[in-house]
């Protein structure tokens, strides 16, 4: 069964995520704080966090920092009550693979865990090897080296670099890698997508211009001397 872990110090709201969830097949267990969070986080094997931003103790952002220190590629969707820009940057910008504004409808949330869910990795298959710009693509280990050097990524990034190396070249537009990476197209100033590609520029900081903006169209890899 799917586990997941919700951390949210909002008992109402996490009894109704509960019953919804646990109705759609998965299997969730609740913290009501960031330090039972973490503890859990940390002790578990989880298939998918959902993290609240404001919460006792620990606040959602130190929680998925220290999670990533840790190097757990665990994917997080982060709640943000507000709605607010900078949170969602900053949750992006610190590891998060996706966001969802306070108030959300219940089948939106149920959607994004099933896009995020559905990037693991089908071992009855085995995905043969991409290779392009320096970049090699283990999709069956969910590996990507660089020039040799592994890359530590998010499942977010890893699948935003994949759909990069498939395309070999040719601009890949910001709705097609929104689609492979997080399950869903871009809306209006939706700047995730620009975050999790400033993660992975850093991630490669030795060679950071080899992924190449397209004004207006999307991204593409460039071979590099």
């Amino acid at each position: 069964m799917t586990k997941l872990l919700l951390v949210d110090d909002d008992a109402e709201l996490s009894s109704m995520l509960e019953q919804i969830l646990t109705k759609e097949g998965y299997q969730l267990t609740l913290a009501p704080d960031g330090e039972i969070g973490l503890q859990r986080a940390l002790s578990g094997s989880y298939d998918l966090i959902l993290l609240d931003v404001m919460l006792p103790g620990i606040d959602g952002f130190q929680l998925l920092q220290r999670l990533r220190q840790q190097l757990r590629s665990t994917p997080v969707l982060m709640l943000t009550a507000r709605g607010d820009d900078e949170d969602r940057v900053q949750g992006l910008e610190l590891g998060a693979d996706d966001y969802l504004p306070k108030p959300f409808n219940p089948r939106e949330l149920v959607a994004r865990v099933k896009a995020l869910l559905r990037r693991t990795p089908n071992t009855s298959v085995r995905p043969e090897p991409l290779e392009y710009a320096g970049f090699h693509v283990n999709p069956l280990q969910n590996e990507v080296r660089c020039d040799e050097q592994l890359l530590e990524l998010t499942p977010t990034e890893f699948d935003i670099l994949r759909a990069l190396v498939q395309g070999k070249g040719q601009v890949v537009s910001k709705d097609q890698l929104s689609v492979a990476a997080l399950g869903r197209q871009l809306a209006p100033f939706d700047r995730s997508l620009d975050v999790h590609i400033s993660n992975i520029r850093k991630k490669i900081d030795h060679n950071p211009e080899r992924i190449q903006t397209v004004r207006g169209r999307g991204y593409r890899l460039l071979h590099l001397a």
